[in-house]
């Protein structure tokens, strides 16, 4: 689970901004939407968080932030003239050519972990991992820049024990606009901590969703292979006053032209054994999904069939949403969403979070909305400490805020005519 994460020079935040997901004494809906992990400080740690703020205030950019990270943590440039692929804060001149700075402590299992990086367009100028055996971070490598090469160090008195061997290779594989992790991958070595944290930070923060994600085909894709998923989208269907009362994916095998298989490999990535199968078999599986209906006419109860083309959009988006919603909670993975309610009724939305937060888990969501009704159901359904509000200021820089910062909110009547009445600013026409 993610504790907090600090950003600063990327996009639209210039200064450093804190994220945070630790609990506050409040004891509001604490059996689900409060995970106490087993460190020495019990740690209590939120699994949502909702971000409000007018188009434009910096909210998107929170989420970016976890994107790229996820993207630079996998990105192998194979030479160093490509550049970082990183975008500092570019509305002033002195910030384009200083360090963007990430921190992120997350815990892997009840293992408290510190991630640093800073890197600026054309390389890495730190990179460091620590865990925690107490309340004091422990290094397990820091890599930095020395004379224009990266160059790593391990502590092997209370980290892994990396070998000389082990060391240059990784050293000699770490590319100055590269990840460690990439180069740790290149490697044959056994480095328990720092791979259980690497693993968890790839396999556990979620792609990023937003508005103009399409979400089909990858639900297509694990209702074809789960059927405790489809179980799980059913009664979530009907609870929601859907119709839907089966949901059946299969596999369609479809043959390819040489000359498709030639654009597909040319033009696209894919691993060497898809290669290898298309070339030989010179087909793809392409998922077909169709949804049952059944209603009650002036013939009695019938059910139809129909594609997933004559499906409502809102109706896609559901089970999009739900079944990421699903593997989150599966995977206790943090999943990033942008712009929740495009799509969803309001009442959809609420349903949605109810069943997720229901659920015990150690996954987390943190999302963006402009859907203030939201900010009704805060003491009721959401906990005040899971609002969070951005701002941009007259220079263009981002701030981030939480509603717990304001004093007296227990005093409020109306959470959400109190955001209306700018009483908490990230809103229109409030630009510092």
């Amino acid at each position: 689970m993610i504790q907090e994460i600090k950003i600063k020079n990327f996009l639209s935040f210039r200064d450093e901004v804190i994220l945070n997901f630790e609990a506050s004494s409040d004891k509001f809906a604490e059996d689900y939407q409060v995970v106490t992990m087993e460190d020495s400080a019990k740690t209590r740690l939120l699994r949502l968080g909702i971000v409000y703020g007018y188009n434009a205030s910096g909210k998107t950019n929170l989420l970016k932030a976890f994107d790229f990270l996820s993207f630079f943590w996998t990105y192998d440039p194979n030479t160093p003239d490509r550049g970082t692929m990183i975008r500092p804060f570019r509305l002033n001149p002195s910030s384009v050519n200083e360090p963007t700075k990430f921190e992120l402590v997350f815990f892997v299992d009840n293992t408290k972990y510190s991630y640093q990086l800073e890197l600026d367009s054309k390389q890495v100028v730190l990179e460091k991992l620590s865990y925690y055996k107490s309340t004091q971070p422990i290094m397990l490598f820091e890599r930095a820049m020395r004379n224009g090469q990266s160059d790593v160090i391990f502590n092997n008195q209370n980290g892994d024990k990396v070998t000389a061997i082990v060391k240059e290779k990784i050293t000699v594989e770490c590319l100055k606009n590269m990840s460690f992790f990439v180069a740790r991958d290149k490697a044959n070595a056994n480095l328990p901590l720092i791979d259980a944290a690497k693993i968890w930070l790839r396999n556990h923060i979620m792609g990023l969703i937003q508005p103009k994600t399409d979400l089909t085909g990858y639900a297509q894709m694990l209702t074809s292979k789960d059927k405790s998923l489809i179980g799980y989208l059913l009664d979530f269907l009907h609870e929601a006053d859907f119709n839907v009362t089966n949901i059946t994916t299969d596999a369609l095998t479809a043959k390819l032209s040489e000359e498709a298989v030639n654009y597909i490999i040319n033009h696209s990535v894919m691993p060497a054994d898809q290669r290898e199968h298309l070339m030989e078999e010179k087909s793809f599986k392409r998922p077909i999904t169709t949804f049952e209906h059944t209603v009650e006419n002036e013939s009695g109860i019938n059910s139809y069939n129909f594609a997933i083309s004559e499906e409502s959009f809102g109706t896609l988006k559901t089970f999009g949403i739900e079944t990421a919603l699903y593997q989150a909670v599966q995977n206790n993975a943090f999943l990033p969403i942008d712009e929740i309610e495009n799509s969803l009724h309001p009442k959809l939305l609420e349903k949605i979070l109810y069943e997720y937060l229901k659920k015990s888990s150690r996954s987390q969501v943190l999302m963006t909305t402009h859907n203030d009704g939201l900010l009704d159901l805060v003491g009721d359904l959401i906990r005040k400490d899971s609002i969070w509000f951005t701002e941009k200021d007259k220079a263009g820089a981002t701030d981030l805020y939480k509603l717990t910062d304001f004093r007296g909110i227990n005093r409020i009547s109306s959470i959400r005519e109190a955001y209306r009445n700018k009483r908490f600013g990230a809103t229109m026409g409030d630009g510092k």
